[in-house]
């Protein structure tokens, strides 16, 4: 496996993986398959061209199965925070540790820029595999936002969880 930040020439590859985590685990992420599948490419290859914004990508044989990303708030006020976001893993690889390294990768790159000194997430309170994985990382849950996400079925809360640098 090999986990590397993705760069613009990667933004096809992100894009579809993006789509396949929007269908196959809609509860997980904000953004819907619906308003996703018509943004073109190019603004995939934007977001990644950000600098203050990092993804990270597993390969396994030169396939992007998962990928997770790093977004540095800009505000200085904020500036010492990052937020953790759209961690997914392809399901034919799910349990063999790649959303482990993906973020392990990322952590240790957070720790590379100067004065950040916190991460901050939020996973769907019912997603306890990503909840141990976290915690495992040292992640501490620090509340619930109730009612975070509505779909036409359903509420979803999010556990919000940081972790010091």
């Amino acid at each position: 496996m090999d986990i590397r930040k993705l760069l613009i020439k990667d933004a096809k590859a992100y894009h579809m993986l993006r789509l396949e985590a929007l269908r196959t685990a809609p509860d997980a992420f904000a953004a819907s398959l619906e308003n996703a599948i018509d943004k073109p490419v190019s603004v995939t290859e934007e977001k990644l061209a950000q600098e203050n914004a990092v993804t990270f990508g597993a390969f396994i044989n030169s396939r992007l199965v998962g990928n997770v990303t790093l977004s540095r708030h800009v505000s200085p006020k904020m500036n010492h925070r990052a937020s953790v976001f759209a961690v997914y893993v392809t399901p034919e690889v799910r349990g063999g540790g790649v959303a482990k390294k993906l973020m392990e990768e990322l952590i240790a790159y957070a720790r590379t820029w100067a004065g950040l000194e916190r991460l901050d997430l939020a996973v769907a309170s019912h997603n306890e595999a990503a909840t141990r994985l976290y915690k495992a990382l040292g992640f501490e849950t620090y509340g619930v936002d109730m009612k975070a996400m509505k779909t036409s079925e359903k509420y979803i809360n999010e556990n919000l969880m940081v972790k010091f640098l």
